[in-house]
């Protein structure tokens, strides 16, 4: 193979700038920059967002790094009022994130957050990968994050598990995928939470069974809703979470939607926020059963499962 002539010396041979001019330049193309006062927020760790690839080895950003803060900033500015109020009835705020992953979510939480309170709050990360469990651990312990607990747990297992409150405040999940999502309902509500806050991904489940009973469901004309196997999809992911907002309505919870927009350029950026009131049931809880008998979802019933309607 022969070789390219050498660029003209202290010329950025892609912009046609002076080398100096074009800073330290990254894979990507962009250039590495210090981040300016206003980007990273006071008190903020640097060696979290290093760990988190927000900030480089040697504590600059890029631009899509930037971009990346800003994303996080914006996540934070939805939970950090429900964390204030429930700060402002009691000290010892505890927030569990359900299906945890790398506890990107719950690490951030504790940065802007946690970690300035008096008292006792935590942050507990569930996670049923046991090896991320141990990096979440190693890497709370580096940061002298005394107020986070990993745990190795199943749904089922966190229900009881002694190493949790019997009350949470606030619980979260973050991008957790198909049915991780309602694992993290069912947790929420046995744990009588007063904020639930939910980012769901890769909804299959409804969609699965919209497609294996569409045959039994041809003489209702809706069913052309879901024909195709492209519409099957995204109507069963709409539908999936429609059944999830009905479900925490039904018991009580005021229930917002809104988008996450931007978060890591993802489709699935739709952003589900409940608030315990103590609302009237019976009539979401009869929409919910209405919607599962009209769609031929009776067999989900126990996964979107309300109280009886009095």
């Amino acid at each position: 193979m022969s070789k390219q002539a050498p660029s003209a010396p202290g010329r950025d041979k892609r912009r046609g700038k002076p080398a100096d001019a074009a800073g330290a330049a990254n894979a990507t193309g962009h250039a590495d920059t210090a981040p300016q006062a206003h980007e990273i927020r006071p008190g903020q760790s640097i060696e979290l967002l290093k760990e988190l690839h927000i900030l480089t080895r040697d504590g600059k950003l890029n631009q899509d790094s930037r971009r990346k803060l800003k994303q996080v900033y914006h996540l934070y500015q939805f939970i950090e009022p429900l964390l204030q109020e429930v700060l402002a009835d009691h000290p010892d705020v505890s927030l569990v994130d359900h299906g945890a992953g790398k506890s990107y979510l719950g690490f951030i939480l504790y940065d802007l957050f946690f970690k300035a309170l008096a008292g006792a709050p935590r942050i507990y990360g569930i996670e049923t990968r046991e090896e991320l469990v141990r990096k979440s651990e190693d890497l709370a312990a580096r940061l002298g994050f005394g107020g986070m607990s990993f745990l190795n747990l199943s749904v089922a297992d966190s229900i009881s598990s002694p190493s949790l409150p019997e009350r949470i405040d606030v619980v979260t999940a973050l991008h957790a995928c198909d049915t991780a999502t309602d694992d993290a309902i069912h947790f929420a509500l046995a744990k009588q939470a007063k904020f639930i806050v939910l980012v769901p991904c890769c909804q299959a489940e409804v969609a699965s069974v919209l497609n294996r009973n569409k045959g039994k469901s041809l003489a209702n004309s809706l069913t052309e809703i879901w024909r195709h196997p492209l519409h099957t999809r995204e109507f069963g992911s709409q539908v999936t979470n429609v059944l999830r907002c009905l479900q925490l309505e039904a018991h009580g919870y005021k229930v917002s939607v809104t988008e996450l927009v931007g978060w890591e350029h993802s489709m699935k950026n739709e952003l589900i926020i409940a608030q315990y009131r103590d609302l009237p049931r019976r009539r979401p809880a009869e929409r919910l059963q209405e919607v599962l008998r009209t769609l031929g979802l009776d067999e989900m019933g126990t996964r979107f499962f309300a109280p009886q309607a009095a």
